[in-house]
């Protein structure tokens, strides 16, 4: 009879795909959406989450003090926050008419963020003002990347720092640099987990295209090996880049960030940052989603 029971309170949770911060099928970085998730528990949406197989899945629910509330899970735990999911769970929302063009807000475990949906569909979503953190030792990260402690850029700190979630940020040399590096991921997890991080956010000046920098991103301890799209890491490599003088005024508005070429996933994210007096008032992240598919799993 308990196995009957719990077999009729099995729930079917439709999950739509998309990926994000990109134009073409081929690039970006997928993330799961639940629009309605609204009954589903915690462990849930974890097993959602973990059916799905992507890095991060969002949860939509009602909120009482935002527009929407959305949780963010990964395959193994629950994340404050998640830019490229934010991304997608609006952009879906938006193409599907939902919501129109305008300003929204979203309550999530980092706070409430805003939302601004532009004419041609971009999303972008605030982050909170950037905390500084303390720098960390180049010998211990470099073996933890596999590289020789002369592949990181001197001339900038690695220094962890937080929009949300804290992040590790490590200088790079040269673009063939990053492009070569096989990192030692169980090394990674443990520093991240010593430091409370969320990820290494590798990144180089030495660019492929015409943009602010060029990044890869490791994370590990959440079951992420390398993200091909990381929102909340570049909004924060953002201010990282502005407070050490890589960033200057006329570019605020105009921040253009590539990741993901490393996975064969070429993706594009846009920053904005509102400055006042040589201080960070606002950073916004943003990009576009396409729709993938759609899954239906049991839970």
């Amino acid at each position: 009879m308990t196995e009957n029971y719990l077999e009729k309170r099995k729930m079917k949770v439709k999950v739509f795909r998309l990926n994000s911060f990109t134009n073409t099928p081929e690039g970006g970085n997928p993330a799961g959406v639940v629009l309605d998730a609204k009954g589903l528990s915690e462990e849930q949406m974890l097993s959602t989450a973990q059916a799905v197989g992507f890095s991060e899945t969002a949860f939509v629910t009602e909120s009482n003090k935002a527009d929407f509330k959305v949780r963010f899970f990964t395959p193994t735990d629950e994340v404050d926050i998640c830019g490229h999911a934010t991304i997608a769970t609006f952009s879906f929302m938006h193409t599907n008419h939902q919501i129109k063009n305008g300003n929204y807000t979203q309550e999530t475990k980092a706070g409430i963020l805003g939302i601004e949906i532009q004419n041609d569909g971009t999303v972008f979503m605030s982050q909170n003002a950037p905390e500084y953190f303390e720098e960390l030792d180049k010998t211990e990260i470099a073996d933890s990347l596999n590289i020789p402690p002369e592949y990181l850029d001197n001339e900038l700190p690695i220094q962890i720092v937080s929009t949300g979630a804290r992040d590790i940020f490590i200088p790079i040399k040269s673009l063939h640099y990053l492009s070569e590096i096989k990192p030692d991921m169980e090394k990674i997890a443990n520093i991240c987990k010593k430091h409370t991080a969320i990820s290494y956010h590798i990144f180089t000046l030495d660019l492929l295209q015409k943009s602010t920098a060029h990044c890869r991103n490791f994370a590990p301890l959440y079951g992420i090996p390398e993200d091909s799209a990381t929102g909340i890491s570049t909004g924060a490599l953002a201010c990282y880049l502005f407070k050490h003088g890589k960033i200057e005024n006329s570019q605020l508005s105009k921040l253009v960030f590539e990741q993901g070429e490393s996975m064969g996933k070429p993706s594009e994210i846009l920053v904005k940052l509102v400055v006042s007096d040589e201080e960070i008032k606002e950073v916004k992240v943003g990009g576009k989603a396409i729709i993938s598919k759609e899954l239906e799993i049991e839970v």
